[in-house]
């Protein structure tokens, strides 16, 4: 596998390109700790930035952004409309809204938030609207399983760049993960550390002490290595450098294998899965 380095990108079926670990921004408080966090993450070279509309920190991390000087085009702001019931109209005012709150002219990747509250594939249409005009760059979703990705391929529409879903080792998705990679969808992993609950797994603290690494280190390069984009969430500047100096080791293939196997003996969600929902919370099929 080629090397992976802080500026490592990945890139999307549409073209574009997404660095691999950014900050995730989901329970980061609206607040000016948020902005001290954001600006912090910026001028360490965090480039990759994960907020949504229901997240209310959207202004906060588009103020962190303006105060560390680091130029828009360096930098990847992904945000999230959570509920498609509007329809269209409701995607077009929720983009305005996450535009004018994040201060910025477009928005590098817009994902619907989850497959529910109807008219998801006429918010799906009207993101793509978006995006022929320029306010969003990449189009994507989160929490699809392949039963609402099979809606958008059948009907012909173009492929989400990118499904955000849960993915850590005691997580992994497996039916998920190979259906995108067999299109080509890339995966942003949430809760790479299983929500804090992998840090004292015995395994994860083995390799950590093998690797001479923290077990988050040893969780975000497990992520990496697998090609997820990765955006592990902290509220404290101390955890933001030890999330991303994850570039100057890797796991071996044998541990990569052992993590991974003795991860899937012991699977476990952490949260919220809308991903294994029927299709009957997306609306009218067309």
């Amino acid at each position: 596998m080629h090397t992976i380095s802080a500026n490592s990108t990945i890139r999307l079926i549409d073209g574009n390109r997404i660095p691999i670990v950014g900050l995730g921004l989901y329970e980061a408080e609206p607040s000016v700790r948020t902005v001290r966090l954001v600006r912090s993450a910026a001028i360490m070279g965090y480039r990759l930035f994960d907020t949504a509309e229901i997240y209310e920190n959207e202004l906060e991390t588009g103020l962190g952004l303006k105060k560390s000087r680091i130029p828009r085009e360096q930098l990847f702001v992904t945000s999230k409309v959570f509920t498609t019931d509007g329809g269209r109209r409701h995607i077009l005012d929720s983009v305005r809204e996450s535009l004018f709150r994040l201060k910025v002219e477009y928005i590098d990747l817009y994902l619907i938030h989850a497959p529910q509250g109807g008219n998801v594939l006429e918010a799906y249409d009207a993101l793509h609207e978006l995006r022929s005009l320029g306010r969003i760059r990449s189009v994507g979703v989160s929490n699809f399983g392949i039963s609402h990705l099979e809606v958008i391929r059948r009907t012909g529409r173009p492929l989400p760049s990118v499904n955000q879903i849960e993915l850590h080792p005691f997580n992994q998705q497996r039916a998920i993960v190979n259906y995108c990679r067999r299109y080509g969808i890339a995966l942003m992993a949430y809760s790479p550390l299983a929500r804090g609950a992998a840090l004292d797994d015995p395994f994860v603290l083995q390799l950590a002490k093998k690797y001479r690494r923290t077990p988050a280190q040893i969780l975000i390069r497990w992520s990496i290595q697998n090609g997820f984009i990765s955006i592990p969430k902290t509220s404290h500047s101390s955890r933001l450098q030890e999330n991303f100096r994850v570039f100057d080791f890797r796991l071996s293939k044998n541990d990569m294998r052992q993590l991974t196997d003795y991860g899937y003996q012991n699977q476990a969600s952490s949260g919220w899965d809308p991903s294994n929902q029927s299709t009957l919370q997306f609306g009218a099929i067309y």
